[in-house]
């Protein structure tokens, strides 16, 4: 594994004067994080900027049983996660006051960082400092008043009362006389989930849309404390139904860091060509999706059908269709023989080369190409600004990928090839898609041709109270971000997990200013950003 980033940034720090404290028993071995004051919170995030890191989370966690033990002063901490292309992710936390905390927002460096300072706001009661957006995001209007879900003090086995309506949210408005409010959901017309869309626009073409999502909120995180590993990894699987591979993978890597345990090479193969398998199946759908929205039929058909086919095989060899439940901390529940990696092999190929086949209808097709091409662009810049992740932030020429930024194994033993779009336009994101399933069609070759013999799990033994880790794996949307910690008798204490739909909802905000109305579920599909993924 390359140097470790916190490393290089505790000197960068440094050097600007900023005092940085080594948390071993914080993610030990493979990410110390970095304890910092609170006065210099602020000053870390514009170092970071200055530094071309890319922000990746901001979270805060009560002290936990084992901080308090050993008697810490302070009943919360705050976290910050960024990452750098050539020196892997870096962790950064400050002790916060126990009565009235709060912490200057890093927003005015990192814009993607204001949503998850509203979650904390909500959550745990955390007054965020010269916030350029202070309304409430999780909390909905009916919320008990006081309320805040993921503070120690917290008593869920008592319901509270729903707290009279307080009026409605905030959106932004025009008072121009010719701009058009129209509300969209939050319940549609179909099986998707609760999402409320507020346009403004003239005659049918769009000035701003504004999202309000959290109808749905889960609980998850709450849901996650007093869990053992192998109940954890349950739930992680259920945060996002399409992506239940690559968040059981996030949080078991991150259970595993704790740890200090490290699968065998078989599990990481196979968890490989899960994960892969997750994405080609997630790209074909929604490439037939967004043919369909745009009347071009015999794609969504041909596309659901390819789609059909890995649901059924993965049914067969692994039990679900989507995949749940096949990662564990330590390793995977499924072991696979020769026959059955040749069946995947075999179709895997065979489906890639299908979907080239469609690719060239689809390329031929004016009427799908004209509604597709330099609809819905996001900018390089904006894209960049903003950390646009997964496909959508390569159609946009921002290109991280957790894979080859951390090198977790299987990737470190293989090469990913990453489709560089910079048009960010819907035909740019499905674009992508394809050159995806190609890609990882390729990689699931490789996977299988590399397959050893031996277990595929490591025993689990959990860490000690108070350890946590951290890890950062590349689902199909884009890099997942989770961070566990430990309490006592192996039983998780704290949970956090960023999906990228999170971050990659502001892209699809972007994208249909200036498109017409009737274009919004185009390029909604062309991001299909995740419901349940941020209402956690």
């Amino acid at each position: 594994m390359r140097h470790l980033a916190n490393t290089w940034f505790a000197e960068r720090l440094g050097d600007s004067g900023i005092r940085t404290i080594y948390l071993a028993d914080h993610h030990p071995a493979h990410m110390p994080c970095l304890e910092i004051m609170r006065l210099d919170w602020l000053r870390a995030a514009e170092q970071a900027r200055r530094l071309e890191m890319r922000f990746v989370a901001v979270w805060a966690a009560g002290a936990g049983c084992h901080d308090q033990d050993r008697g810490a002063r302070h009943g919360l901490y705050a976290y910050m996660a960024f990452a750098h292309p050539e020196h892997c992710h870096a962790l950064l936390r400050t002790p916060l006051a126990d009565e009235n905390p709060s912490l200057p927002s890093i927003a005015g460096e990192f814009v993607a960082a204001s949503r998850m300072e509203r979650h904390m706001a909500d959550m745990f009661g955390i007054t965020i400092e010269a916030a350029p957006d202070a309304r409430p995001w999780i909390r909905h209007e009916h919320w008990p008043r006081g309320a805040h879900p993921l503070r120690d003090d917290f008593d869920g086995k008592n319901p509270m009362p729903p707290c009279p309506c307080s009026g409605d949210y905030d959106f932004v408005r025009s008072a121009s006389s010719g701009v058009y409010e129209i509300p969209v959901g939050p319940v549609h017309a179909g099986i998707i989930e609760p999402g409320h869309f507020r346009f403004l626009a003239v005659g049918e073409q769009i000035l701003n849309m504004e999202e309000r999502l959290g109808y749905v909120h889960k609980g998850i995180e709450r849901a996650m404390q007093g869990r053992d590993a192998a109940s954890g990894a349950k739930l992680a699987a259920r945060i996002s139904g399409d992506s239940a591979v690559a968040h059981a993978w996030a949080f078991a890597q991150a259970s595993e860091y704790a740890a200090g345990i490290k699968p065998p090479r078989r599990a990481s193969l196979i968890r490989g060509i899960l994960c892969e398998r997750e994405r080609m199946a997630n790209h074909i759908g929604d490439i037939g999706a967004i043919c369909n929205d745009a009347a071009f039929a015999f794609m969504h058909m041909q596309m659901q059908r390819l789609r059909e086919d890995m649901a059924r095989l993965h049914q067969e060899i692994f039990g679900h269709r989507l995949l749940f439940d096949t990662i564990v901390p330590g390793g995977v529940t499924v072991d696979l023989g020769e026959a059955q990696l040749a069946r995947l092999e075999r179709q895997t190929r065979a489906i890639a080369a299908e979907v080239e086949h469609l690719r060239s209808i689809y390329a031929d097709h004016p009427s799908i190409q004209e509604r597709v091409i330099g609809s819905g662009v996001v900018s390089v810049d904006d894209a960049r600004d903003i950390g646009l992740l997964g496909f959508a932030g390569r159609a946009s020429g921002n290109y991280p990928d957790a894979r080859i930024e951390e090198a977790y194994p299987p990737y470190d033993e293989l090469k990913v090839h990453v489709a560089e779009g910079k048009s960010g336009d819907v035909a740019t994101r499905v674009w992508v898609r394809f050159e995806e399933i190609a890609d990882s069609a390729r990689l699931i070759g490789e996977m299988v041709e590399r397959m050893p013999d031996g277990p595929i799990a490591a025993e689990w033994t959990p860490p000690e109270p108070g350890v946590s880790g951290f890890a950062a794996i590349e689902g199909w949307r884009g890099e997942i971000a989770a961070w566990v910690r430990f309490g006592e008798k192996g039983l998780i204490d704290r949970y956090f997990v960023r999906d990228p739909s999170v971050i990659n909802w502001l892209g699809l905000e972007l994208a249909v200013r200036e498109v017409p109305v009737p274009d919004f579920p185009l390029n909604n599909k062309s991001f299909n950003c995740s419901y349940s993924g941020n209402d956690l």
